[in-house]
């Protein structure tokens, strides 16, 4: 597996998993774009890479704003098409804890807004490229809630379902023209999302996957980077769960 010299966009990469993901990018060759909100936290992780021998670069980005998502790719454009683009900017902190009767239309839309919207209008605002080079990636960051169903996080599960639904699709649309989509659908990741998840569920996890161990960012990159590369070009419109055998779909 290689990303020597291609582009890859990673949305929400300044911190966690998609932090994690962007390093793992820059070490097999790539050069990461870091899409994220906050200037610090992206900056920061660029210097991290460059530091270690990789190549990067930071772009804001507000997944939630069309504006903000079509300057992104306009800026990018003017250097050719990416060859990826990972869509990792989500919501998940502090996000649980209610039950589906409970939560509020504004809560739900906001859920939707960053987890399910947000992919699209990345993707949607890259699809020029990628059609115009004839090939290239979409991995899309989806969560096992969707396929375990989790208690008490109704709007983000279903968000989370959206996009594995939305991966499909896209994969349909886009496969002829040498474009691959996919899901990656994680559990629950130590990092800074995870902290404020009730204990509980964190036990749920412990006691239930196949192995038992925590789940760290590291434990996810590697399907990640293989679906970006030449090794995964006839691999679409699939959901790849990684979390240790939490769920067996």
């Amino acid at each position: 597996m290689n990303l020597d010299g291609r582009r890859v966009v990673v949305t929400g990469a300044g911190r966690g998993l998609g932090e994690a993901m962007a390093h793992a990018i820059a070490g097999f060759g790539g050069h990461v774009v870091v899409a994220e909100l906050f200037p610090e936290r992206g900056e920061q992780v660029v210097s991290n890479i460059t530091d270690a021998g990789g190549s990067a670069e930071f772009s804001p980005v507000d997944v939630s704003d069309p504006a903000s998502v079509s300057e992104l790719a306009q800026r990018l454009g003017v250097m050719g098409p990416i060859w990826g683009l990972v869509n990792n900017a989500g919501l998940a902190d502090a996000v649980g804890g209610k039950t589906f009767w409970d939560i509020t239309p504004e809560e739900w839309d906001r859920i939707h807004t960053i987890n399910a919207r947000g992919p699209w209008l990345v993707s949607r605002a890259f699809a020029p490229q990628l059609l115009a080079a004839g090939e290239g990636r979409i991995v899309n960051i989806a969560s096992d809630a969707a396929l375990y169903g989790s208690p008490r996080l109704a709007h983000y599960v279903a968000s989370k379902g959206a996009l594995i639904a939305l991966t499909r699709a896209m994969a349909r649309e886009l496969g002829d023209h040498g474009i691959t989509v996919n899901a990656v659908a994680p559990g629950l990741t130590e990092g800074p999302s995870a902290e404020e998840i009730p204990a509980e569920r964190h036990a749920l996890y412990a006691q239930n996957r196949a192995i038992s161990r925590p789940q760290q960012p590291d434990d996810v990159t590697g399907a990640v980077v293989f679906l970006l590369c030449d090794a995964a070009a006839y691999i679409t419109g699939q959901t790849i769960v990684v979390d240790g055998g939490f769920v067996m779909p």
